[in-house]
């Protein structure tokens, strides 16, 4: 039984000392290790004074789709307008708001900042209009990536949308 208690005792002072010496070394605090990211203030500058998509001008582009022209009279058709606003209340209001941006830009003024053929082309073609016109893809990103819907306009309805537009 002695004999037990002193084996005992001795594999216990063993492992003591055998924990002991183990030297663990300690980090105070918490830290992260990180990168640098290295910007320039020139590009800075140019993100900051780039106009937004729905505020930019560009009166040369027709866009991508079916309509390669329009000619509009100097007079404003009130029947083709008022058929416009029909189908824009039924069609186009859920997203586009005259005079704020809502899901989608303002409506108005848009003859002054695009051309006819592309106001009709996206409205008729907004899929591909996302995917192949460098303006229609730059509004989609301003509009926190709500691609427009197709309503299933037919050129009619589109120039008469359109016409309704030259009212606002």
């Amino acid at each position: 039984m002695k004999l037990l208690l002193k084996g005992s005792t001795l594999l216990l002072a063993l492992l003591l000392i055998n924990c002991g010496t183990k030297e663990e070394k300690k980090k105070d605090g918490f830290s992260v290790d990180r990168q640098k990211t290295t910007t320039t203030q020139a590009k800075e500058t140019t993100d900051l004074n780039m106009t937004k998509a729905s505020e930019r001008v560009d009166l040369t582009s027709k866009g991508v789709g079916p309509i390669t022209s329009v000619i509009l009279n100097d007079e404003i058709d009130q029947v083709m307008a008022a058929e416009g606003k029909k189908a824009y209340d039924q069609l186009c209001l859920a997203c586009h708001r005259i005079g704020k941006k809502f899901i989608g830009p303002a409506p108005n003024d848009i003859l002054k900042r695009r051309t006819p053929e592309w106001v009709m082309n996206m409205m008729l073609n907004p899929e591909v209009m996302i995917k192949e016109d460098p303006l229609a893809k730059e509004l989609m990103i301003e509009f926190n990536g709500s691609p427009m819907a197709n309503q299933n306009l037919t050129e009619e309805q589109a120039r008469a949308v359109l016409e309704y537009f030259r009212t606002l």
